[in-house]
């Protein structure tokens, strides 16, 4: 498992040598510091928390400034931990770089989505709207939740107008256009989600299943 961290920078195009557009979001991944070390023995289970992007010691708490003073680097804004299968292989204090990605590699991006704040059903859940004329009084409105004499309550779960999107979201499978290693970024076929300068991560496709 490959696993990076990284900041979306925003979409563009790539063209290909036949005229061939596609759309595709850059990533500003890394470079990024491994902060700490899981294993079996000690913690029960194996992973690799990385850290990304420098933060002022006197900003960052004092958790997080004691951690990265045993590492030997600065603060980090974004940590964020991926299970492994077996013992990391790497030490703490190396640096994970855009190099580890190949252009073709399918990727999971996972991110927080644009909050829309409260939203009603049919943005949040796609519901259809009433007619607009003979004197409709149902234009927006969700409809009947449910009956009264059997079951007196509204279910849990029904689809209702509520707070939407600022949830951790994945889009899985997305493949890895180009990689600009002087710049540290990365060119991913399609949306990922989250606005622009959100923090995201990169980790290399667990199905790898190819989209057309």
């Amino acid at each position: 498992m490959t696993l990076i961290l990284g900041r979306k920078k925003g979409m563009t195009q790539l063209f290909a040598e036949d005229g061939t557009v596609t759309g595709c979001t850059v990533v500003e991944a890394g470079p990024c510091v491994v902060m700490q070390l899981r294993t079996q023995e000690r913690d029960g289970y194996s992973a690799v928390q990385l850290g990304f992007e420098d933060m002022r010691d006197k900003v960052a708490a004092k958790p997080q400034a004691g951690q990265a003073k045993k590492v030997g680097t600065a603060p980090k804004r974004f940590l964020r931990e991926e299970r492994l299968q077996g013992d990391p292989s790497c030490e703490v204090g190396d640096v994970v770089t855009v190099e580890a990605f190949a252009s073709g590699d399918l990727v999971d991006v996972t991110g927080t989505s644009r909050g829309r704040g409260f939203s009603g059903t049919i943005r949040r859940h796609g519901f259809g709207r009433g007619p607009k004329t003979h004197g409709s009084m149902n234009y927006r409105r969700p409809g009947s939740i449910g009956c009264s004499a059997y079951p007196s309550r509204v279910f849990k779960g029904k689809r209702m107008s509520g707070h939407f999107g600022a949830a951790r979201t994945t889009t899985k499978n997305l493949e890895i256009l180009r990689i600009d290693t002087e710049r540290n970024l990365l060119f991913v076929k399609g949306a990922v989600p989250g606005p622009k300068g959100g923090f995201v991560q990169v980790r290399t496709a667990k199905t790898g299943v190819k989209k057309g």
